[in-house]
């Protein structure tokens, strides 16, 4: 079983506080998009960790794209990514998920194709892949349950799980997606006007 793990706990400091996870997408919001590019490309349960804006998208009764999540809480998000992380991988202890595949939701280029793509990298519970984009590594990232607790040690700051694939170079499977997504985030007001224009990923779930 490889789990889906959404982190969407960010401000959007620099879109003027909007929180990333609220922000609209052709007709949705990000969250549901990221969430449905992990159930299409064959992940589940799916775990999205909120922050910023967690108690506008639970009370968001016009969500139904996050319908079967199981919403994650990070009070301590404004610390940056490694603590959405920790907190995601927490919340899948004891689930028998055997490895999580995690995505940002500020990456609305990266669909289900990607997914789906590196979900198939899954070999065993001490599995580790990424995908590449012409070479350069990028998410969606798989983590083996087995390596959860190393991953979350390491995790500081709004490095994620940087320090700990750095430091395991020569495990990591690396899987080509740049045939079937775009890896860019949203994280400026230029961005923004790219998001409102629904500018298409190639991996469109």
């Amino acid at each position: 079983m490889v789990a889906g793990l959404l982190l969407a706990a960010g401000g959007g400091r620099r879109l003027g506080g909007r929180p990333k996870a609220l922000l609209p997408y052709r007709g949705r919001t990000l969250v549901e998009h990221a969430a449905g590019a992990l159930r299409a490309g064959g992940c589940g349960p799916v775990h999205v960790v909120l922050g910023a804006g967690a108690g506008r998208v639970r009370a968001g009764t016009g969500l139904p794209g996050l319908a079967g999540c199981v919403l994650v809480d990070n009070p301590g998000w404004a610390g940056g990514m490694g603590s959405s992380l920790r907190a995601g991988l927490e919340s899948l202890a004891g689930t028998g998920a055997d490895a999580a595949l995690v995505l940002l939701v500020d990456q609305p280029g990266i669909g289900a194709a990607a997914v789906s793509r590196v979900r198939a990298a899954y070999g065993s519970r001490d599995a580790l892949a990424a995908a590449s984009y012409a070479g350069e590594r990028g998410h969606p990232v798989l983590i083996g349950a087995h390596r959860w607790p190393a991953v979350a040690r390491s995790a500081a700051g709004d490095r994620g799980a940087r320090a700990y694939l750095n430091g395991h170079a020569s495990s990591l499977v690396l899987v080509e997606c740049g045939d079937v997504a775009e890896p860019y985030d949203i994280d400026t007001p230029e961005d923004l006007e790219r998001l409102e224009r629904g500018a298409p990923g190639t991996g469109e779930p």
